[in-house]
């Protein structure tokens, strides 16, 4: 059986059409850095595994952005606004996000500071798993560009990881009850467990 890799990923991902139209339409928003990113992408995957609906049970298409001229919510909410009327006729939440500014926010949504994040790929470095760390992007000429920097074995095994990057044990177990009541057929490995001192 031949691993996994970036072709495979994308001819999944792109049959659902919501991601299909995302991708087609994000350029037009002319922003730096951009991917679609998480669940939009990992769950489409598992769906598919599960030979399911590619659209069922995902709750939202993050959209990532990386823009540090302007850290303003401001800035931020014009993007979103400008956004809303693009994918607008979609039927699907797509949820732009600069990453650039979510250590402004971050410690007080989830109670843990965060450095700020360097680019995209950067903040997707930091999902509370592995498993979670895919996004897409076009360049110039419209191919896809796939960043997966933990592979796509676990992936396509449907096997979730826990990244321990963060401290945020508590995200990664939630978030896991959550998409075991839905993908029933995942394996989750548990948080690894913190180092006895004597």
């Amino acid at each position: 059986m031949t691993r996994p890799g970036d072709d495979e990923f994308v001819s999944v991902v792109r049959s659902n059409p919501a991601v299909a139209e995302i991708l087609g339409r994000a350029p037009q928003l002319g922003l730096p850095g951009w991917y679609l990113t998480a669940g939009g992408l990992f769950q489409t995957v598992w769906n598919h595994l599960d030979g399911r609906d590619l659209c069922t049970g995902i709750r939202d298409y993050d959209f990532f952005y990386f823009d540090d001229s302007d850290l303003s919510y401001d800035a931020e909410n014009e993007v979103i606004e400008r956004a809303a009327t693009v994918f607008d006729d979609l039927g699907v939440d797509v949820e732009v996000r600069n990453e650039a500014r979510v250590h402004l926010w971050y410690e007080q949504h989830f109670g843990t500071p965060i450095a700020p994040y360097r680019s995209t790929e950067d903040a997707i470095d930091h999902f509370v798993s592995t498993t979670c760390c895919f996004g897409i992007t076009t360049d110039q000429g419209g191919t896809d560009v796939v960043y997966a920097p933990h592979g796509f074995d676990d992936l396509f095994g449907g096997i979730v990881r826990p990244n321990p990057r963060l401290p945020m044990r508590h995200v990664y177990e939630a978030k896991a009850a959550r998409w075991t009541t839905e993908w029933p057929n995942l394996t989750v490995l548990p948080w690894p467990t913190e180092p006895t001192t004597r």
